[in-house]
């Protein structure tokens, strides 16, 4: 009879553990934001009063493949102009392409592009901005100075702090970074 009350004894013991231990987890997971693809950067800048327009394109079908990414400039810009800006992101993955610049634009607090010009006679002002009245850059506006030679890098960064004074102190994660080799004649 001992044997039985044992084995009964260490049978209810089990039972109560696991009834214990499987306690349900009342706790919402936190969501996952994932990181957007982005293999297509396209900055369309538009000659304010007519002309044609340049437009800076890197393509990265490949991602983090080994192949670089296909970088072209349409043409010069002209010196003492002012031009529209426009950056459109896709994830060319996809069938048909994604335009990540929608959710960059629903996600306005949480991004920020930047605009780095290094040798060239050009400046940039934005004109695009999220509900907290702090830059998103999705739209800009761009004046050439002076014939020059440089570079204009596009950054994207995801959860910058806002405001600030430049990429420099946004911290934040860069999502995409592009640079472009600029003539202004």
């Amino acid at each position: 009879m001992n044997t039985i009350n044992y084995r009964l004894l260490t049978l209810i013991t089990i039972i109560s553990t696991l009834f214990i231990s499987c306690s349900s987890d009342d706790d919402a997971p936190i969501p996952v934001n994932e990181e957007e693809v982005i293999t297509t950067v396209t900055v369309t800048l538009t000659p304010v009063g007519g002309g044609t327009a340049v437009t800076l394109q890197s393509r990265d079908l490949d991602g983090d493949g080994p192949d670089a990414p296909v970088v072209t400039v349409s043409g010069n810009l002209v010196s003492s102009a002012s031009y529209t800006g426009t950056v459109v992101l896709l994830n060319e993955t996809e069938t048909p392409a994604e335009n990540i610049t929608n959710e960059v634009q629903e996600e306005a607090e949480e991004h920020q592009f930047f605009y780095v010009v290094n040798g060239a006679n050009i400046s940039t002002t934005y004109t695009s901005f999220d509900a907290n009245n702090n830059p998103l850059g999705t739209t800009f506006n761009l004046s050439t100075g002076a014939a020059s030679t440089g570079t204009f890098t596009v950054t994207l960064v995801h959860e910058p702090t806002k405001p600030n004074t430049g990429l420099a102190n946004a911290g934040g994660e860069t999502d995409v970074e592009v640079t472009f080799n600029v003539t202004v004649q």
